[in-house]
């Protein structure tokens, strides 16, 4: 009798191994879809392309986005892998590594362009934080501490990450009037702001983010053509007449493609 218990205890834990959960499997194949993927894919073509059933296939997507598995992209309606997957996976380079990579490119910058520079990383669907930053070597100089974070709208930096936000949605709205700007800025105005940063492939914030202080940005691109950093110049208003701001915000461009190749 004992060994009969036992032979059916044996069955059922290798039947047990056995069950697989559909929801568990469809979600791993999305990811490993997305991780592959040369783009950004909407929900109703990984559905066809992965077999499954599109309402499915949707809510699986939502949760992963909730869980910063998976980017979503209002404005174009598209996923793509997020960066709390790369930090489930391990890497030779880990994510912290590659920031230390790039610092001596912030630090050549900021010592050539007599300015502080910043480099943000998205976190989450609602803010910002340094991950690195390089003060300009002179006697007056502005520090930015790294690991601060800020509301994702926030800054020079905060007009690049809220390009790709459909701020005719009720939520960037919210974020916004929430924010403490030093400077009177209406939503209209900061809207039409990054508008003209989406078309110049770089941004400014002057005396909004902080009185007497102008920061310019710059995106870099994930390999999805997803904003997941900025690398941003801070320094004192009246420090650059309007042509040696738009230089220096073709010299960010530049800077920011640098990066990508370093970060990603």
């Amino acid at each position: 009798m004992d060994a009969e218990v036992n032979i059916s205890d044996r069955s059922a834990a290798k039947s047990s191994s056995l069950v697989t959960v559909k929801p568990v499997v469809n979600a791993v194949r999305i990811l490993r879809f997305l991780s592959q993927a040369a783009a950004p894919e909407r929900s109703v073509d990984i559905a066809r392309k992965l077999d499954i059933n599109p309402s499915t296939c949707f809510n699986i997507l939502r949760t992963l986005v909730a869980e910063d598995m998976v980017d979503f992209s209002p404005m174009s309606k598209r996923y793509s892998a997020g960066l709390g997957l790369a930090r489930l996976v391990e890497q030779f380079v880990t994510q912290g590594q590659k920031v230390q990579l790039a610092k001596p490119l912030l630090e050549k910058f900021a010592a050539r362009s007599k300015v502080t520079v910043t480099l943000w990383r998205r976190i989450g669907n609602d803010r910002i934080v340094i991950v690195s930053s390089a003060a300009c070597p002179t006697d007056v100089r502005i520090d930015m501490s790294e690991g601060q974070r800020l509301p994702i709208l926030m800054g020079a930096s905060g007009r690049l990450f809220a390009s790709q936000l459909d701020l005719d949605q009720p939520q960037p709205k919210a974020i916004f009037d929430n924010i403490r700007w030093s400077g009177a800025l209406s939503y209209e105005e900061y809207c039409e702001q990054v508008r003209d940063a989406a078309k110049l492939g770089w941004s400014i914030d002057d005396g909004h983010f902080s009185i007497g202080i102008l920061a310019v940005a710059a995106p870099v691109y994930s390999p999805s053509e997803t904003i997941d950093f900025t690398v941003s110049a801070v320094m004192f208003r009246g420090q650059r007449d309007e042509a040696g701001i738009a230089e220096l915000g073709q010299s960010l461009r530049n800077l920011g493609k640098e990066l990508g190749s370093v970060l990603f």
